[in-house]
């Protein structure tokens, strides 16, 4: 029980939130907002105090962020320390606009037109708006020829019929021929930027949404859209124009695809595409182009997903085309007669063979896969036509070589395209919020066919550095794969700074930086909580398989050389071993060949009578090599419990025997193990035994903190199905 003088603590509603509202003409107000109340309740209240008389004529809206109406369904992002205002409502708002702008004068229009723009980003009054046959009012005005002087009044009727149907509550098969013309009107001869930016969106937008698209179809031409692109300065505007032509190419036929593709290739035109992009582009404007050039690549697919047709004769000619070009230039004679193809294997095989098809006898074969389909042969024919000199040193060199180790141009070839197409994600529909476009592949007539050339020689060059066989296709693809994705990733401008770009990245660079980025990741990982804890979990582990390891040594024994005065003993020797019981150390004389055994070794001295292990300078053996100048460091020795203290001298042969004969006397004496074999030994198991742990997670990114545990359920009453 509290005493009667304390208070109980006050308990606090989570309904209830403490905000401000403002209004034009009256002191603001601090108020408890209570989310069970209905809204026209709270508002007849703040009017009251306010002594306004007709609370329906008014609302509340957000004063940060998008001034947004506090409706019933947004009224919970009311916090506390929101600030109000209290303004007319949509209705009572929408109304007086109207009154208006069908009043005619032209400075209340402007000064209204400009208010309805921002107004109608807010849905709470755009339906109000619309609901009052605004729209129609200001389709009306955008038709209106009389406007053509006025600026202004377009310019905000356009912005807000945008506004207004960026909602999507009003379908745009709506609009008439009369004000889709009136659209392309302005993108053709106005000079207001904001007007054109606005004609350029509503255009998109009947492409994309309205069964009248054809209407823009036939009247706006991709020259037109070009030029407007070039001329103007404005990012808005080359961003609406690019995002009307994307609307156009998905919207157009496999023909009209093709003719935009066409237009654009064209080095006039692709022109001024590279000069949207060496400007300073914002984000939208990036997605715009991403979508374009994977639209424009996307034409690819086609081939890429057809098979090759046996009966098809164009084909079956570039397939004899690639033979003729490797094998009748630069002076090699061509079989003559039909005699004497059949003597060289019939229609070429040999040839075709060389090639590296993997069917010598019908290469068509080799184009059944999909993907690549036929596309791999264009690029093929493109290669040795365009490249005929790079073409034949490629098939000359590597892939008629009589050892193993040729590189077969026709099947390599084919995988290369494969793996291109997956790299630019060939056939992939652009998604909605992509960005990442290669400007290279706007630099070119036949961008993809480039892109081929430079990457076959690159392959090429990649299979001799590995000096691979047939057996390491696939590891050789794997490399070629990381080549190219790694020139890709910071968007060369050109296609020959993509080619300088490859070249970099050699095998023997793709290499080291594997390596690099798996010692980086392995430290990374290493630093991780997780794997901290793990470390200290197994350490133990590894330090007790060490000291057996060292123990073992010392049990198996070693031959030590023997030393007097300071100096070294021709053809002497001693054999030193620990008991299997690790409780006595057996020594005794020893030739240079045979191992005695315990029996043998006459000399003992138990373990338990070791008092200390000296190394180093500390020993009194060393002391009298240092005396004769000798810079052996490798010795240790045992003091004995003895009352004179008497020692056992060791000089190892090596370091490794010191090491071990080091560590394992000190894990006899209970003694921390400090070799620098130890810690070496120490961390190669311990990452082994991490990694043999994260086997499981390879590929999972392992966070340096762990996860947050989550809070409580509201109560433990969980059903469990039986």
């Amino acid at each position: 029980m509290l005493p009667k003088t304390a208070k109980m603590p006050a308990i606090r509603d989570s309904h209830v939130v403490k905000i401000a509202v403002e209004f034009e003409t009256g002191m603001p107000q601090l108020i408890e907002f209570d989310q069970r109340q209905p809204l026209t309740t709270i508002i007849q209240n703040l009017c009251s105090f306010w002594v306004i008389q007709d609370p329906e004529s008014f609302a509340l809206r957000f004063t940060d962020g998008n001034n947004n109406y506090v409706t019933e369904k947004n009224r919970y992002d009311v916090k506390n320390g929101s600030v109000l205002r209290m303004e007319h409502s949509p209705a009572k708002t929408a109304g007086d606009i109207l009154e208006k702008l069908q009043g005619g004068k032209t400075d209340e229009m402007v000064k209204v037109l400009k208010d309805l723009t921002e107004l109608s980003s807010d849905i709470t009054f755009a339906l109000e708006f619309i609901k009052e046959q605004g729209l129609s009012l200001i389709i009306g005005i955008i038709e209106d020829m009389s406007w053509k002087a006025e600026g202004n009044i377009l310019k905000f009727a356009l912005s807000s019929f945008v506004e207004l149907m960026d909602h999507g509550t009003v379908s745009w098969d709506i609009l008439q021929p009369s004000f889709i013309s009136r659209n392309i009107s302005f993108i053709n001869a106005s000079t207001n930027k904001e007007i054109i930016q606005s004609a350029l969106a509503i255009l998109e937008n009947i492409v994309q949404s309205s069964s009248k698209f054809s209407l823009v179809e036939k009247d706006v031409t991709l020259e037109g859209l070009l030029k407007l692109l070039q001329d103007s300065p404005s990012t808005t505007i080359q961003q609406n124009t690019i995002a009307l032509i994307n609307a156009l190419f998905i919207k157009g036929d496999d023909a009209k695809r093709k003719l935009i593709a066409s237009i654009i290739s064209n080095k006039q035109y692709r022109s001024v595409i590279n000069s949207v992009i060496t400007s300073n582009i914002g984000a939208e404007i990036s997605h715009q182009l991403y979508v374009l050039q994977t639209l424009t690549l996307g034409l690819l697919e086609q081939r890429m997903k057809a098979p090759i047709d046996v009966q098809d004769q164009e084909a079956q000619e570039k397939i004899k085309e690639l033979r003729r070009i490797a094998f009748e230039a630069d002076g090699v004679e061509p079989i003559p007669d039909v005699t004497a193809r059949r003597q060289h294997g019939g229609s070429y095989s040999s040839h075709y063979k060389k090639l590296g098809f993997k069917c010598d006898v019908n290469p068509a074969q080799d184009f059944l896969e999909t993907p690549p389909g036929i596309l791999a042969l264009d690029c093929m024919v493109y290669f040795a036509r365009n490249y005929t000199q790079n073409y034949t040193k490629v098939v000359h060199e590597n892939s008629c070589r009589a050892d193993e180790h040729e590189c077969p141009f026709g099947r390599t070839s084919i995988e290369l395209v494969k793996v291109i197409c997956d790299i630019l994600r060939i056939g992939e529909s652009p998604s909605e919020h992509g960005q990442e476009f290669h400007p290279m592949f706007f630099t070119h007539d036949h961008p993809f066919e480039e892109f081929f050339c430079i990457c076959i020689v690159v392959l090429n060059k990649t299979w001799k550095d590995m000096r691979a066989t047939t057996e390491d296709f696939v590891k050789v693809f794997s490399v070629v794969r990381e080549q190219i994705t790694r020139s890709i990733s910071g968007h060369p401008a050109s296609l020959e700074d993509f080619k300088a770009k490859i070249h970099t990245f050699t095998y023997n660079t793709i290499t080291t930086l594997r390596q690099q980025e798996r010692t980086s990741r392995e430290e990374c990982e290493s630093t991780a909580s997780a794997i901290v804890s793990l470390k200290e979990k197994i350490t133990p582990e590894i330090m007790s398989l060490i000291k057996e390891q060292r123990l073992g040594y010392l049990v198996v024994g070693t031959r030590f050389s023997k030393y007097n005065g300071g100096k070294r003993e021709r053809d002497k020797y001693w054999y030193a071993r620990l008991s299997p019981n690790h409780k006595v150390i057996h020594y005794g004389d020893c030739d240079e060949k045979t191992v005695p055994t315990l029996e043998e070794l006459n000399n003992k001295l138990p373990v338990i009578d070791i008092r200390q292990m000296l190394v180093g300078k500390e020993c009194p053996h060393m002391k009298e090599m240092r005396a004769k100048k000798s810079t052996f460091p490798l010795g240790f020795s045992l003091v004995t419990e003895s009352s004179d203290q008497q020692t056992l001298d060791f000089v190892a042969p090596d370091e490794a025997t010191f090491n071990y004969w080091t560590d394992g006397v000190n894990a006899l004496l209970a003694q921390p193990m400090v070799s620098k074999q130890k810690d070496e030994d120490f961390e190669t198991l311990l990452s082994m035994e991490i990694k043999l742990r994260l086997l499981d997670t390879e590929g999972v990114d392992i966070s340096k903190e762990p996860p947050p545990i989550p809070p409580e359920p509201e109560n433990y009453d969980f059903c469990f199905d039986s």
